[in-house]
């Protein structure tokens, strides 16, 4: 069995190679894409939240797997790194592109309408602020992280943040998850 994706999103050719020309590294690989898309077909005319919007190659996953009334929040910190993915998909009515520090962010919609999936590829919402995210989720909801094995792109220091993120995973109440050691190391969780 081959665990090559079957069908690539129509704009993640050009995605990522805007991202090799701006020298951006840290895009979603593409079994944990595939991946993305399946789960996010799982939640018909869900809410879905994307903290790390980075060049917009897992938001191209998770919309070629979101129904048409589906909605779509990426939230990401630097603008000339979003600006790749308002580019490329910038036409989707489904997706808001927020420019913001997502621990920022975060402080901001406890009050909001909450989540049905959560894919998380930055600081905020994994090593931090945890319990503020889940707050946000639904029962029911995904949760979704990647890069959790040893990547080429981490600082010296990053190690120790995996680390301790995997042995509070029992702790953390009402959600059930699962580290998976495929792709780039993922965390699939269920909010209970």
């Amino acid at each position: 069995m081959r665990d090559e994706p079957y069908q690539r999103p129509p704009q993640l050719a050009a995605i990522l190679d805007d991202a090799a020309l701006a020298d951006f590294t840290m895009s979603c690989e593409e079994r944990t894409g595939s991946l993305l898309a399946t789960l996010a077909a799982s939640k018909p005319d869900g809410r879905f939240l994307e903290l790390g919007t980075g060049v917009g190659a897992g938001a191209a996953w998770l919309t070629s797997g979101m129904t048409p009334g589906s909605r779509l929040t990426t939230v990401e910190a630097h603008d000339e790194v979003q600006a790749i993915a308002r580019r490329h998909l910038g036409d989707d009515p489904r997706i808001d592109f927020v420019r913001a520090d997502a621990d920022t962010w975060l402080t901001q919609q406890q009050d909001t309408e909450p989540f049905d999936f959560a894919y998380v590829d930055c600081r905020p919402g994994k090593y931090l602020r945890l319990p503020d995210l889940l707050a946000i989720l639904k029962p029911g909801a995904l949760y979704v992280v990647d890069d959790m094995l040893p990547q080429a792109t981490w600082p010296e220091d990053h190690q120790p943040r995996v680390d301790g993120f995997l042995e509070r995973l029992p702790e953390v109440p009402n959600w059930r998850a699962t580290p998976m050691n495929w792709a780039s190391g993922l965390v699939i969780a269920a909010r209970i």
